[in-house]
């Protein structure tokens, strides 16, 4: 499909090692036979999944001074998580214009949060471009 369905199963899968720790690859297998996920889609979600993981400490360290009011530890995980994968594709994938990340991340926090946390998301992603 697109790479915007590879996001969004990315934020399905990373979200739920957030909620779930442990056994990262039987989740992965179990996620993959769970969701249909197409072939197209598999390398970008990949991608995603193993950059976010990687660089976690690093895109907090980026995220976390933009927080007004919040901080890592109390934010939302859905919007962690929203906010992880568009700074990774912000500040690791140069094939993913930063406006572009911005969007889609506004996209899913649209489907997946709140009307309050699309614009939160769009102001912190909108500083940390800034910064690029």
């Amino acid at each position: 499909m697109s790479r915007r369905d590879s996001r969004e199963k990315a934020l399905m899968f990373l979200f739920q090692l957030e909620i779930q720790k442990g056994d990262e690859e039987r989740q992965l297998t179990e996620f993959l036979s769970e969701r249909e996920v197409a072939e197209n889609e598999k390398d970008y979600f990949q991608v995603l999944i193993d950059g976010v993981n990687a660089e976690k400490s690093n895109l907090d360290i980026r995220i976390a001074p933009l927080l007004k009011r919040w901080t890592i530890e109390r934010l939302p995980k859905v919007d962690l998580t929203i906010l992880r994968i568009a700074t990774y594709e912000i500040f690791y994938l140069p094939d993913v214009p930063a406006n572009v990340a911005i969007s889609e991340a506004v996209l899913l926090a649209k489907k997946f949060s709140s009307e309050e946390s699309k614009n939160y998301i769009n102001a912190v992603l909108g500083k940390l471009s800034q910064t690029e």
